[in-house]
Order: structure tokens, then sequence, then C-alpha cells
């Protein structure tokens, strides 16, 4: 692995960033203004400061300090403690020497997921990108970027890889995985890179109890998640809340108004339903891989 840092702590930029925007939102309504009020006070747009209290761009120092002045916060250690955290949440992200081959829609999903606490995702076509081996991910990049040269599908596999290491920290998010068994079927790659995925997939189910990973037989049938491949995070603090992530060829969508995320909720939880139990993955993976 590169000298990257991967992020070792749930507060990474991401979830500071997004914990300054709700703690700015929160202290621009007690102030009763309106974001084109803050806006003009910063000469910027209403829609500067709806990304600001999103999360979704870096903070200036300047633009925050005005900001509290604006909505009457004089206390100073309340300011230098707000000042600090735009700090960390402009800090560089570990994937920042990937930026080249990271879509600015990918790289936000990169930070939500180095801070959630639990990632529940359903797949059909392909095995999940943090339990997928190197030569599988490799074959995957290919298929996805046929045109890219051998240097560039290097730095997407390494990114990759380097991502994976979130599962192995201290404190390691759960991730539980409901797999078609369509993707556990499809060789990509070929049949010794999918029998080499099969055999990593026990060992992760075996040795990782973060990691749970549920497989959807053909036989199930019908099932609630019919619509495609999705992704539901849960993050450690209140003021973030969960989000569904649907990717796309060329973009992604994030959902994050609670009936859109409720329904994605009851969705995976009747895909755990469907599912085999998690008692039998390890003997269905074995017998694929016989198959394979």
């Amino acid at each position: 692995m590169s000298g990257t840092r991967v992020p070792d702590e749930p507060d990474g930029p991401m979830a500071v960033r997004m914990l300054v925007g709700a703690q700015l939102r929160r202290l621009r309504e007690q102030a009763g203004l309106s974001r084109a009020e803050a806006g003009y006070h910063i000469r910027a747009s209403d829609s500067k400061i709806s990304r600001m209290e999103l999360g979704r761009v870096r903070f200036k120092r300047r633009d925050v300090r005005d900001l509290l002045t604006l909505y009457g916060v004089r206390d100073e250690a309340e300011r230098t403690a707000l000042l600090a955290r735009v700090q960390e949440a402009n800090a560089p992200t570990w994937w920042h020497p990937y930026t080249d081959v990271t879509p600015e829609w990918f790289q936000r999903y990169l930070g939500l997921e180095a801070t959630a606490t639990l990632i529940r995702t359903y797949e059909v076509q392909f095995i999940p990108g943090l339990l997928q081996t190197e030569e599988y991910a490799r074959a995957v990049v290919r298929l996805g970027h046929g045109r890219a040269s051998p240097e560039e599908v290097e730095r997407r596999v390494r990114l990759r890889m380097e991502r994976q290491q979130l599962l192995r920290r201290p404190d390691a998010p759960t991730f539980w995985a409901v797999v078609d068994e369509t993707a556990l079927r499809r060789p990509v790659g070929g049949a010794g890179v999918m029998r080499d995925q099969l055999e990593a997939l026990i060992g992760i189910v075996d040795k990782m109890p973060n990691v749970r990973l549920q497989v959807l037989p053909f036989h199930a049938g019908g099932h609630a998640a019919a619509g495609g491949a999705f992704t539901i995070l849960r993050f450690p603090h209140q003021e973030l809340p969960d989000l569904v992530y649907i990717e796309q060829l060329t973009s992604a969508l994030y959902l994050e108004k609670r009936d859109d995320v409720e329904y994605y909720f009851d969705a995976v939880n009747r895909l755990y339903v469907d599912a085999a139990p998690l008692a039998r993955t390890v003997e269905i993976l074995e017998r694929i891989a016989r198959e394979t």
C-alpha cells in the first residue's frame, strides 16, 4: 500500500464539514435570518449558503468569521472552537492523491463512507467494492473504463484497495451486504479470478466479525430491491441523518429526504428476510466456488 493516509477515526474531513454546516444553519435560524440575507452579508448567493450548510463546499475562514458575527456569536471560545473545526474540514482527504481518477460525485461518497458506523448495501452485478480482490477489482475497472491506460487502471485499483482499509480500522464500521446470486456466478475476470474472489469472501466472513454477507438466491424470485443496487449509510452523529447512495454510470444520487431513506430501509430489511440466512453464507459460497 502507498503512503496515503487512510482515515483512522470517524470524524474525517467530510463529517466535520457536514457538522460545521449544520451548526451554521442552526445559528442562522436562531438569528432569524434567511439564506439570502446571510449570503448578502458575505457577498455570496443563497445557494452558496445552502451548500455550506449541507457541507458540500470547502469553507473560507473569513466567510465563517463574518457569518458568526452576523449571527451574534460573540463568545471568543465558541468562535475559536468552530474556526478550528473549519480547519479540520478543509484538511486533505486520504484519497486526495487520486483526484485525477476520482470524479467529484464519488469523492463525496468516499468521505461519507469513511465516516459511517453502519453501511448496508445491496449488489446485483458485482461483488461490493469493499470486498473485492485486487484481480477482481482490476477486471471490474477495465469493464467500466475500457479506454483507460494501464497506468490509470492501476491507480483506480490502488484506490479501491486502500479504500478497503476502513473495514480493518480499530473502530471499523459494520458492513452488511446482500449480494444477488447473479453477481457470485458471473465470472468477472475469468473463472480463476472468480474462484479466488469467492474464496476471499469465505475468509472475510470467517475472520471479520464486522462484515455480514448474505446471498439472495435465484429461487427467492422477485424481491423488494428489484430497482437495482444501493447503499445506506448511518453516521455516528445525530446531526448527520441517514443517507441513500445510488451509483449510476456517470453520476450518483444522494437521497437524504426522510421518506426516501425510510423506503430504502424498508427494502433492505425485506432483503434480509428474503436472502439466505447469515449462517448459510459460507456453505453457499463454497458450493458456487466448486461449480465455477
